[in-house]
């Protein structure tokens, strides 16, 4: 017997209630997944990190503004990431800042942020609101039994989908701390079914 484990990583939100109501109305957690569709427009991205200055970054190259907006004073992105934020010059950032609210009723017509030094709050017209603050890989209930780095995302050998118990693989955003896209994660699934495979012959040979 074998398993394949493709239970995925599911992003982490601010937990507004206008963030669930307006979730594929102009809310998103993936900037290359619907980044094309406001073209042209204003965004803002609500992160620090790594994945907040690449989906930044991304959105720079199609959209009209980004607003990046930090809880900090400094960001946790990489020396390089933060150089690449600072030469877009549609990209703003908004330090100390966190938000209050999502602003529309049938689609995102802007946020309300507040300065949380200041407590002075501002209201910002725009079209698209991408939650870039991290994600959590689906794994709680493998936690007994295989390696988990310390994101808890499941630790495959590299190169191929086998986890640390034999006939147990694992695929897609699972075991993908860097991609977290459809296609790598089919790519991956497709290995995953090749390793199982391949155990099963072997399993059957002895």
């Amino acid at each position: 017997k074998t398993t394949n484990i493709a239970t995925g990583a599911s992003a982490k939100w601010l937990g507004h209630p206008s963030e669930t109501r307006l979730n594929g109305k102009g809310v998103s957690a993936c900037a290359i997944c619907d980044g094309f569709f406001f073209r042209g427009q204003d965004v803002a991205v609500v992160g620090g990190g790594d994945s907040a200055a690449e989906e930044a970054t991304y959105l720079a190259n199609i959209c009209r503004k980004v607003y990046l907006l930090v809880r900090k004073d400094q960001m946790r992105a990489s020396h390089i990431m933060q150089k690449r934020i600072m030469s877009k010059p549609n990209i703003e950032i908004r330090w100390h800042t966190e938000v209050e609210d999502i602003l529309g009723e049938e689609a995102v017509e802007g946020i309300r942020i507040v300065n949380n030094q200041t407590q002075a709050k501002e209201d910002i017209p725009l079209q698209g609101f991408f939650v870039a603050i991290g994600h959590q890989p689906n794994t709680a209930i493998f936690a007994p039994y295989l390696t988990l780095d310390a994101q808890g995302y499941i630790q495959t050998t590299p190169g191929t989908t086998h986890t640390n118990i034999p006939g147990v693989f694992a695929a897609g955003d699972v075991q993908d701390t860097v991609y977290r896209q459809a296609v790598t994660a089919a790519g991956t699934g497709c290995m995953a079914a090749l390793d199982a495979e391949r155990f099963l012959a072997t399993q059957e040979a002895t």
